[in-house]
């Protein structure tokens, strides 16, 4: 039902009805009045059995309940969009804004409040605010699941770099409960963070798992340079986000970066941990007939002291200058490049830990203080290469009978360190 009334610079537009979006119809109303170059409107739509996600905020509607959509708000043409109120609510489930204001290209230029108490899919309560004062913003709450938004952050940078926001602005936070996953939460999440030309420029957050247990993230911008750090004392949550790795345990992570020129030099540091299964370390491991060392990694797991990346990030090419880990088992040196989702370049060299030992030992004097006089007897070590696109990767390994100086002054800057 639709009832159209027209008067000089004046239309309304009332209406009615089933509207069929998806697999099945939904109810809507609506009010739409126009005056010269403004639009009001007022629009109920009550999503009945089809689906509604809301991606972001890991939210997905129950197939067989009602999702009642409101907006009303106006539009002036070559100005603003306002909506001064959204409201989406799915029984107790509510998502609730209050005078969100768009520029004409489609930029927030203003949001008053933003009110979200729902039940996630991973079946967690997510209770936080958003509202402004002043120039700043204030995200306080009692709890929320950033999982979704930590996987999305991990992305690559290109993606994430759009532009929505119209204005700079500093959010300050203040949420009590903050999930990771489901199996980690940190306590007092607080900090803030500033946004300038729709870039993160400035940014201190700090919380804790346990008395003992912290983790920050800081962001720090000076001329052209700007400076990312982050720790945690547990690595685990995010690690296990890479899905080539499985079975990590224990560990801390130190991430350090500098982006400068659009190009962003990193150093990624994991102390003490234990891997049970990486596909292509293994794959390594058995095409170089140390079959024991593999068992290990796919059964106990491989544990180790320290792992170093240096890399360097410039549009969609990644470039691995150094990855060095050492462990009590074997050690690894490798370099290469990763190109966006085409294609992997590596190659390294993988030495058992009683090869390094032996070796290492050999040197007169050091490594008798190092290793001590008896050394363990082992293979060699091998040099190995992988190259192909993500899917169909193709690994060849040759054994060697001298390890290469670079391979022996970063073992000894190791031990030496520890």
């Amino acid at each position: 039902k639709i009832l159209v009334s027209y008067k000089k610079d004046l239309l309304d537009i009332k209406g009615s009805g089933v509207v069929h979006f998806q697999e099945n119809d939904d109810k809507i109303e609506y009010l739409i009045k126009k005056k010269n170059k403004e639009i009001n409107f007022d629009i109920k739509l009550n999503i009945l059995k089809n689906q509604f996600n809301l991606d972001l905020l890991n939210f997905k509607k129950k197939k067989d309940t009602n999702l009642e959509i409101n907006l009303s708000g106006k539009k002036i043409f070559d100005k603003i969009t306002i909506f001064e109120k959204v409201l989406l609510k799915e029984k107790s489930n509510i998502f609730q804004i209050e005078k969100l204001i768009f520029t004409n290209d489609n930029k927030i230029s203003e949001l008053n409040k933003l009110e979200l108490n729902y039940i996630d899919s991973e079946n967690i309560k997510n209770q936080i605010s958003i509202s402004k004062k002043n120039k700043d913003y204030h995200l306080n709450g009692n709890s929320f699941n950033a999982n979704k938004l930590i996987d999305n952050f991990l992305k690559t940078e290109s993606n994430r770099n759009k532009s929505i926001f119209k204005d700079s602005f500093k959010l300050k936070m203040n949420i009590k409960r903050t999930y990771l996953d489901k199996l980690n939460i940190i306590k007092n999440l607080e900090g803030y963070l500033v946004f300038k030309n729709n870039e993160i420029v400035d940014a201190n957050i700090g919380s804790q798992f346990s008395k003992e247990k912290k983790i920050r993230f800081t962001i720090k911008k000076n001329n052209n340079e700007k400076i990312t750090t982050f720790f945690s004392d547990l690595a685990k949550p995010f690690v296990k986000r890479y899905k080539f790795i499985k079975g990590f345990e224990g560990g801390s992570i130190d991430f350090n970066s500098v982006k400068k020129n659009n190009k962003t030099n990193s150093i990624l540091k994991i102390y003490d941990f234990k891997l049970k299964e990486l596909p292509t370390l293994t794959k390594v491991l058995t095409l170089a007939s140390l079959q024991g060392i593999a068992d290990v990694l796919s059964g106990e797991g491989i544990r180790f002291n320290e792992f170093e990346m240096n890399f360097s990030n410039e549009n969609n090419l990644m470039k691995i200058n150094e990855i060095y880990s050492i462990g009590p088992a074997i050690s690894v040196l490798m370099n290469g490049y990763v190109e966006d989702k085409k294609l992997i370049s590596l190659r390294g060299t993988l030495v058992p830990a009683t090869t390094l030992n032996k070796t290492i030992g050999s040197i007169p004097f050091i490594g008798e203080i190092l290793v001590g006089k008896k050394v363990g007897e082992g293979v060699f070590g091998v040099s190995f290469k992988i190259k192909g696109p993500p899917n169909n990767l193709e690994t060849t390994v040759n054994p060697i009978k001298t390890l290469t100086p670079r391979f022996i002054t970063r073992t000894l800057e190791k031990i030496k360190q520890n």
